[in-house]
């Protein structure tokens, strides 16, 4: 088969067309952004109601952070036992985890969809430590109630890695720094829990500030504050040694491991961002971090 001028010169526009707009697509193609890590003190429930310095905090940091590939968040309140597992749904529930609150906080669902194959990843990278997909989880409130303020629309895939409950600090600092790889694919690593949580000596009429209702409060949250600042992981790790207030600061550490996921996460070199500080009802520290 012969071309004659007109043919070779047809194709030979069409081909550079193509090649340029293949060039203007790659150019247009933004490079992946390597994710923060973040501590979220999420306090109470009731936080995803209201609109205080503290969620208004929320909304504009996720704004700062830019809109992520994917979120991996661990929370207080997915605990397993001798085992971590990592939440693999294509569309994860929102579960309503509490009681005792107004039915506007039954009513309210995070939409979100999963992340099946970073999901799928984590496990991976965490296989020698035993973790395992799971599909009997989905989204509970220390991922949800903080996540609705960051990103409202509930546009970025979310999915969750469970604390085990078992192992002690050393254990999740570890697992913190195995999923800090996951940063660089730009998915956010998302901690939820509180520094400091004694639901026993709440306060119901102490008014949200700078000042716990209880010195023991007060001091721990200090003492942890100066841990994050000078890098002292082992410390950390280590929360029952850190100060006299340990064991009324956090009393079952669920809401304290999370911290050490984050910072585990973290990068030689990242400085910590204290992004918030501050108490609600008296003993909940409502203490947020970023580093990245």
């Amino acid at each position: 088969m012969t071309y004659n001028r007109r043919q070779i010169m047809s194709a030979t526009l069409s081909i550079t067309l193509l090649n340029l707009a293949d060039l203007a697509a790659a150019g247009t193609t933004k490079p992946i952004q390597r994710m923060p890590s973040i501590f979220v003190g999420h306090g109470s429930p009731m936080n995803v109601l209201q609109s205080n310095e503290f969620t208004r905090t929320l909304q504009n940091w996720g704004k700062a952070i830019g809109h992520p590939t994917a979120i991996l968040v661990v929370s207080a309140h997915w605990l397993t036992h001798n085992e971590t597992k990592v939440a693999v749904q294509a569309y994860p529930k929102t579960i309503h985890d509490f009681g005792g609150f107004p039915q506007a906080l039954f009513d309210m669902q995070y939409p979100a969809p999963g992340a099946p194959e970073f999901a799928k990843q984590a496990a991976s990278l965490l296989s020698s430590r035993g973790a395992k997909p799971s599909e009997d989880w989905g989204l509970d409130h220390g991922a949800w109630t903080v996540l609705h303020f960051l990103y409202p629309k509930a546009d970025v895939p979310v999915f969750q890695v469970s604390i085990d409950y078992a192992q002690g600090g050393d254990c999740h600092l570890g697992v913190g720094r195995v999923l800090s790889a996951l940063r660089d694919q730009g998915v956010l690593i998302l901690a939820s829990g509180n520094v400091v949580h004694n639901l026993r000596h709440i306060d119901m009429h102490a008014t949200d500030g700078l000042v716990a209702s209880r010195p023991w409060a007060q001091s721990f949250d200090a003492a942890v504050k100066a841990a994050i600042l000078s890098h002292d992981t082992k410390a950390l790790a280590r929360y029952e040694r850190l100060d006299a207030g340990a064991q009324l600061a956090a009393q079952t550490p669920d809401h304290y491991w999370p911290l050490l996921y984050a910072m585990g996460a973290a990068r030689d070199g990242e400085a910590p961002k204290l992004v918030f500080e501050g108490f609600q009802l008296g003993t909940l520290s409502m203490r947020c971090v970023q580093w990245g």
